[in-house]
């Protein structure tokens, strides 16, 4: 049987991340009066001992009531923090769906169209930030392993090269889906363009090179000569990505809110690029095989709290190319 020592040792540690588990204090406040209970039936001790256990178990009982409060307080201040981030998300980035949502939804309207799950394969170009697997396992989970065509910020760095072999592996009758796009972090404090990640304090840049690649923009605005083709492979993607972002310049100066518009910016760009690629590619599809764009902006949050995906593009074209379905309209 648990004493009271026992017990307040557990209070103390019983948490879940950083937060009181009222569930565990509820439990261990049943316990205790259980305990109390079976105590008037053990031996009879002195006037001095019960003046002790009496103090202990007031002790215990304050410990469970601070444990509830503490656990209600967190629990009111996350659930308003992210009431805010999901304001912030649909203040700036209208029609952003829940990420969650975003593969069933997909699945559904594809299947409605011809595809068949266990004859598609998922190809991906999303950035390589670990925030960003979330979604992939959204779509892994239903069309399994997925194609990585993606690199820094989102860029189809793969190419036509990478589309092609992609192309050779859709299983025989069958057709590929495309997910692609730059992402955005928005924080706690509904900060667009940072994010509060994973054991670590305050909240930092997301993405963090699309965040360099302006700032390179910006610095060429001021004079600074652009950067010239890399010669190497050090560090090709990241200047790929800031000398595809100099034609946004002007667009991204005029934004109310440059935070806000860089993704936006950047999805253009990549869909351009994208769409280039399939058109040199897309005949690698062999048969009747077709090809599912699913381009947007994807929208990390804080753990614990939904992300969400804005989707520009969604369509369906056939392996010469041509448009198929405009499927937008599912959203």
């Amino acid at each position: 049987m648990m004493n009271s020592i026992s017990l307040r040792r557990v209070i103390l540690h019983s948490r879940i991340g950083n937060l009181p588990n009222t569930r565990t204090a509820s439990t261990l406040c049943n316990n205790f009066q259980t305990f109390s209970s079976s105590t008037s039936h053990e031996q009879k001790e002195s006037s001095s001992s019960k003046e002790i256990s009496f103090q202990r178990n007031s002790n215990t009982l304050n410990a469970i009531n601070k444990s509830r409060n503490c656990a209600s307080f967190h629990t009111t201040t996350f659930i308003q923090q992210s009431s805010s981030v999901s304001k912030k998300v649909n203040e700036v980035y209208p029609g952003a769906v829940k990420a969650a949502d975003l593969a069933t939804l997909v699945r559904k309207v594809l299947a409605e169209n011809g595809y068949d799950d266990s004859k598609t394969l998922l190809c991906t170009s999303l950035c390589c930030d670990e925030v960003n697997r979330e979604l992939e396992r959204d779509f892994t989970h239903i069309y399994s392993y997925n194609f990585n065509m993606g690199g820094l910020a989102g860029f189809p760095f793969g190419g036509v090269t990478s589309f092609g072999a992609m192309a050779h592996h859709i299983p025989d009758d069958g057709s590929c889906l495309v997910v692609y796009g730059p992402h955005v972090g928005i924080d706690l404090d509904g900060n667009v363009g940072t994010l509060n990640r994973r054991g670590r304090d305050g909240s930092g840049s997301c993405c963090g090179s699309a965040n360099a690649a302006y700032g390179y923009v910006k610095s060429v605005q001021a004079g600074t000569a652009p950067n010239s083709a890399p010669e190497d492979a050090l560090d090709a993607q990241q200047t790929f990505v800031g000398n595809m972002l100099l034609p946004q310049a002007s667009r991204l100066s005029a934004a109310a809110d440059a935070d806000v518009e860089l993704p936006l910016a950047l999805f253009d760009v990549q869909d351009e690029f994208m769409k280039k690629i399939v058109h040199a590619a897309g005949g690698e599809v062999a048969g009747n095989g077709k090809i599912a764009l699913l381009g947007g902006i994807q929208i990390n949050t804080p753990e614990g709290t939904s992300e969400y995906f804005l989707p520009k593009v969604f369509e369906i074209r056939s392996n010469k190319g041509d448009l198929v379905a405009d499927l937008m309209k599912s959203f």
